[in-house]
């Protein structure tokens, strides 16, 4: 039989099911506009075809006479073994051999050195090479890259758990020869790819006034195309390959997905359920799948699981699993959905994993206070879905007249629409704890200060990145809102008196939530040459005492620290006339 007659595909599978559900669910998934980007931004690739293939010689010479007589000339092999007995160097082919190798960059831009000082893992570090240190692309070919890489070693070289564009880990198992070699052949010229981000520094949670704060997007990226320049975060969009988890663990949308972008998606959510409820279709269950993770037989198996789960079960197609998160799964419910799974496929990379892992982590601490049963947001493997327990009932049902009517599509931020949903969702909840804990990595909470070793110096209202701190501006003091916590930790760490600390929770309480509250506030000491207000009274006290005994402010100059500005400069200059011979020895 055929691969052709063997292979379902997921629009013919939907097609099958013509009962109520199924036909609401075909006339939804028609009726709705499909995700995506007109027009997506795009960086180039410029390639001259420039291979090289590095493993154990004996490995490397089997896989070099496997390539096409056209590619030979531009084929340097690298040997990180030395050549076995009975092996038979290819005379056709530049052979090197070299021990520590770095490899950096991306498709047509592969800088290679060999003779890579070693950390004390044993790993090639980055950046730090030794003194015979040599850029092998120079040497081979006088260019100063290589194209494509072909890695045929087990542990791999490049330390990425997603390789570059151009980079073909087939020893690790990422790619097969066959693959490899049919691919190599079309690898020269131009080619472009989106960019799959939006990056605005202005929201950062990271970096302020050189304190690091959040790093949950870099923990994220599997490709490792995130790092730190100059104290900022940077994407480089050569080596980004649009998985999405960095946007989803973002906190403050200071990155965002691109390709569609998670406001898009909710919509898409909104209007696909509506046209299914509209049609009279119930209890429909959301399956979000991304068939880019997905090899052949994964497909099919997906395709399969579906014919055997209930028509209700709408398949909803991301580009990456991970592109959207835990505010659109609540939306989802709060738009009628009875659940939502994601189909995990085998190829899902490891980080990529950790970021939704999290993410349902949080998810089941909000169902289980909501009175819900966890599995209402869940991440199964392919092969377990037809297994999977299905819920028929909705999670908002009870208190709405008409199961089938319209709810509103929710707005503002991700942030925003999570503390939405989650308010309607606890509307219908008779018995509701005020607050909740939340793991420790959550970006929700709220920031204790103890305000007797408090001097109002606003340094944490400095760094704040969410204005979630914010000073009073008519009295030294600061007002807090939880709603926009993210708890990265940046107010903490700017404390010159350590008595800020982070409280990682869920406040179910809305009105609280997002009252701005006054956390310490303290009448200004008065200037005692002018009368005018100018700091708060614990800020001078302090200062007093800790520079007492400093020789710039002994005698009357002690008084000038309860001076006001203006004050202090005019008490400075007059003893500077009345006293120069004084200034002079000072």
């Amino acid at each position: 039989m055929s691969t052709e007659n063997t292979i379902t595909t997921i629009n013919q599978v939907l097609t099958q099911h013509t009962d109520r559900n199924g036909m609401a669910r075909q006339d939804a998934l028609q009726s709705t506009v499909t995700l995506g980007n007109l027009i997506p931004p795009t960086v180039s690739f410029d390639s001259h075809g420039r291979i090289l293939v590095a493993g154990a010689a004996t490995v490397v010479f089997r896989f070099a006479r496997k390539l096409p007589p056209s590619l030979h000339a531009n084929t340097v092999l690298l040997c990180t073994e030395g050549v076995s007995s009975g092996a038979v160097t290819p005379l056709e082919f530049s052979v090197f051999y070299a021990k520590d190798i770095a490899i950096d960059g991306f498709l047509g831009a592969f800088d290679v050195q060999i003779g890579v000082r070693e950390a004390a893992d044993g790993k090639p570090q980055k950046g730090a090479l030794g003194h015979d240190a040599q850029n092998l692309a120079v040497i081979t070919t006088g260019q100063p890259h290589f194209d494509v890489v072909v890695d045929l070693t087990e542990q791999g070289i490049h330390p990425a758990e997603l390789p570059p564009l151009g980079y073909y880990a087939v020893g690790r198992g990422l790619c097969s020869e066959e693959e490899t070699i049919e691919a190599l052949p079309d690898l020269t010229g131009t080619f472009d790819k989106p960019k799959f981000f939006r990056l605005d520094t202005e929201k950062c949670a990271h970096t302020s006034r050189g304190l690091e704060g959040c790093t949950r997007c870099i923990d994220a990226c599997p490709a490792d195309a995130l790092d730190i320049v100059k104290s900022a975060i940077t994407i480089n969009p050569y080596l980004c390959q649009g998985m999405g988890s960095c946007a989803t663990a973002c906190p403050t949308e200071a990155i965002s997905y691109a390709l569609p972008d998670p406001d898009n998606t909710q919509h898409f959510l909104h209007q696909l359920l509506t046209h299914y409820q509209a049609k009279e279709g119930v209890a429909p269950i959301v399956l979000f799948y991304a068939d880019d993770d997905m090899a052949p037989a994964g497909e099919t198996a997906l395709a399969n699981a579906i014919a055997q789960m209930p028509s209700r079960v709408i398949p909803v197609r991301l580009e990456e699993l991970a592109s959207v998160g835990i505010d659109t799964w609540f939306s989802a419910l709060v738009y009628g959905a009875t659940q939502v799974v994601l189909a995990e496929a085998p190829q899902l990379h490891a980080k990529t994993r950790h970021v939704l892992l999290q993410e349902l982590d949080i998810a089941a601490r909000f169902l289980k206070t909501l009175g819900l049963e966890t599995q209402r947001i869940a991440m199964l493997p392919v092969a377990e879905l037809r297994h999977a327990t299905l819920f028929d009932s909705d999670v908002m049902s009870s208190d709405v007249s008409n199961d089938n009517a319209p709810r509103t599509k929710l707005e503002g931020s991700k942030r925003d629409k999570l503390a939405s949903a989650l308010d309607l969702l606890a509307a219908h909840t008779d018995i509701l704890p005020p607050i909740v804990a939340v793991p420790e990595n959550a970006p929700y909470g709220r920031i204790d200060i103890d305000t007797s070793g408090c001097t109002l110096c606003m340094g944490c209202v400095t760094v704040c990145p969410t204005d979630a701190l914010k000073s009073i501006g008519t009295t030294p003091g600061m007002t807090f809102r939880e709603q926009d916590c993210v708890q990265c930790g940046l107010c903490e760490q700017s404390c010159p008196e350590s008595v800020i600390s982070l409280t990682p929770r869920y406040n179910w309480d809305s009105a609280s939530r997002q009252q701005r509250q006054t956390l310490h506030e303290e009448e200004a000491a008065e200037c005692i040459s002018c009368g005018k207000p100018f700091a708060p009274v614990s800020m001078v006290n302090m200062l007093i005492e800790r520079l007492r005994n400093h020789s710039h402010f002994q005698d009357d100059a002690i008084k000038r620290l309860s001076m006001c500005e203006d004050c202090r400069v005019r008490d400075m200059v007059a003893d500077m006339i009345e006293n120069p011979d004084q200034q002079i020895k000072a």
